[in-house]
């Protein structure tokens, strides 16, 4: 092969490469990680991908989980004063999901939680508190089978961004806790099921308007 064969290939070699380039679509960028740069505003609860998993002491031999889903409810969220952002949501009590069918129609009865009676638990934030670039603490009411007491939950920002599916601007945090069962009314099997309860929320939110 000549060098003037040669150096023709490499021409026709780098255009091809460029028009491939120049016709590359181009891929939308990921979710920021930086809360300054996230987009203020109303924000509603994305349910399909918003949940409450909680766990609690089975006899002392495991910690048995189950989650809670379908939630709803909204976020304002000011990204250069976080401080005045305010959640409220809402889970209904019958979504409670946990791998026994038979205990999760116990979990739903008069003894437990008490679905019919008490078909919502509710949190509505009355505080928030900056520990870090990423992270927070939320107080706030929570309500429970008929009883309301304050919260704190350990919140941690995860991302922002377009959802490359549906197209809307989404937000999502981590949020972790603990409460006592018992204070709330649901004493059932206290202390051979575990009074204290781990929470552990992952909320997805979207922007509106």
């Amino acid at each position: 092969m000549t060098q003037q064969t040669r150096n023709v290939r490499m021409a026709l070699a780098i255009g091809l490469a460029g028009a491939m380039f120049a016709a590359a679509p181009v891929r939308a960028a990921g979710p920021t990680t930086d809360p300054a740069s996230v987009q203020s505003g109303t924000y509603a609860v994305e349910p399909n991908h918003t949940a409450i998993v909680f766990g609690v002491s089975h006899m002392g031999f495991t910690t048995y989980y189950g989650s809670l889903t379908g939630a709803s409810g909204t976020l304002t969220l000011s990204a250069k004063e976080p401080q005045t952002s305010k959640l409220e949501i809402s889970v209904p009590t019958a979504s409670v999901d946990v791998p026994s069918e038979k205990l999760e129609g116990e979990l739903k009865s008069p003894a437990w939680l008490d679905a019919a009676k008490y078909p919502a638990i509710t949190f509505r934030s009355t505080a928030v508190k900056r520990t870090g670039k990423m992270t927070a603490q939320v107080t706030g009411d929570l309500t429970l089978h008929g009883v309301t007491k304050p919260v704190t939950l350990s919140v941690r920002f995860e991302g922002a961004g377009m959802n490359p599916i549906d197209k809307k601007y989404t937000v999502g945090f981590e949020a972790t806790g603990k409460i006592m069962r018992s204070e709330f009314g649901v004493k059932t099997y206290v202390p051979l099921i575990g009074d204290e309860v781990d929470l552990r929320l992952s909320g997805a939110f979207e922007k509106q308007g």
